[in-house]
């Protein structure tokens, strides 16, 4: 059964598909059946350029525990970014500390 569950992001950054990297435009987050991992459900993470066609795309599928585990990491170094851009680099910014489950 198709899950529905999609989230659609702007995204500002880099991605990288063979030797060539490509500005993004957007970012997906689905939770769906694998296509591709030979798993059943996964968080896919999909990346891509709207402008530049099919081939501007880096796709991720993951484990729902892989998921949270990168969560968790990704809460982990934004906090500490957020301290270096507050504290080191005197912006101002707010210290959040993330609790990770």
């Amino acid at each position: 059964m198709c899950t529905s569950i999609v989230e659609i992001v702007r995204a500002e950054g880099m991605a990288k598909r063979g030797d060539q990297w490509f500005p993004l435009s957007q970012s997906v987050v689905a939770y769906d059946h694998a296509r591709h991992a030979p798993l059943g459900d996964v968080i896919t993470l999909d990346f891509f350029n709207t402008d530049l066609g099919a081939g501007a795309r880096a796709a991720v599928e993951l484990t729902l525990d892989s998921a949270k585990e990168l969560r968790a990491a990704l809460d982990r170094a934004i906090a500490a970014a957020d301290y270096e851009e507050a504290e080191v680099r005197g912006k101002g910014a707010m210290l959040k500390l993330v609790h990770s489950a």
